[in-house]
């Protein structure tokens, strides 16, 4: 991972603050920070100490980037600051999706919200998670369905309760500029394949069964689903090192913010900041 110093700080912000349209402020006292004064700690801590809790962020940013951000208000303002922009943060994600790849490899990754034995006390996520399968085993919490480009940059993402099958979160993965798809067989579904075929016009490729290994396969194709593990890739750097899955939040807006704070600092990473 590339290190960020303190002269990063500027224009990670002013990107930020460019790609966020005017709102009108609603009623009530202003806040003492903007909102992407908000999304640039959030994402800067992100790519230089990669802190896991709002709390950890928060004593980073009032000892080490005070003269930054003079205006930081106390502890539960700034959390409450933090889960209000979640929707800014998708809105900046949004804008960094490789939505225009004609190819794509898709794939899922389970998220656990805690340990298997435990579900049945977690509340925080209660309603919300689920009990998902994986060549592992049972697992409890929420899935992530994603689909990347031929350089691992994030095409297209849509997060579920881990119990989904991959192949309903096909819809979200493509579009009508993806002209090849490929994903395991956990994609492998003929009458899907048709209806994407007739919605976006995209080709999907998954591996044959295994009661057609006979299946015929051009070059290309064997050479695509060789390149198949790049997505998960992936999703061993977003859980090793930028620690996607976590049971640290409180509350479902703290997941929310958690996963996708987590997917915009690897977007802009991976596009070279």
């Amino acid at each position: 991972m590339r290190v960020l110093h303190s002269h990063s700080l500027i224009p990670l912000f002013v990107m930020i603050d460019d790609s966020l349209p005017l709102y009108m402020a609603g009623r009530g006292r202003k806040a003492m920070l903007r909102d992407s004064e908000v999304v640039t700690i959030l994402v800067f801590n992100l790519l230089t100490t990669q802190q896991q809790t709002i709390r950890q962020i928060y004593d980073w940013v009032k000892q080490y980037h005070q003269s930054d951000f003079p205006n930081i208000p106390n502890y539960q303002n700034f959390l409450k600051h933090c889960h209000r922009v979640v929707p800014r943060i998708g809105y900046i994600l949004e804008g960094l999706l490789r939505s225009e790849a004609e190819l794509r490899f898709m794939d899922s990754t389970i998220l656990e919200v805690c340990r298997l034995v435990r579900r049945q006390w977690h509340k925080v996520a209660r309603g919300h998670a689920r009990t998902g399968y994986n060549w592992q085993g049972q697992h409890y919490g929420f899935k992530l369905h994603a689909s990347v480009d031929n350089d691992g940059r994030l095409c297209a993402y849509v997060f579920s309760d881990a119990s989904i099958h991959d192949s309903r979160a096909i819809p979200k993965l493509v579009n009508e500029h993806t002209k090849v798809a490929v994903g395991d067989s956990g994609y492998r579904s003929v009458p899907l394949h048709k209806k994407i075929r007739q919605a976006f016009g995209t080709y999907i490729l998954t591996p044959p069964h295994y009661k057609q290994r006979k299946q015929l396969l051009t070059e290309g194709q064997r050479k695509l689903l060789k390149r198949r593990p790049k997505i998960e890739t992936v999703f061993d750097y977003l859980k090793q090192h930028l620690h996607l899955q976590t049971s640290f939040p409180r509350s479902i807006q703290g997941y929310a913010l958690h996963y996708l704070r987590i997917l915009l600092g690897y977007q802009l990473l991976v596009l070279g900041w």
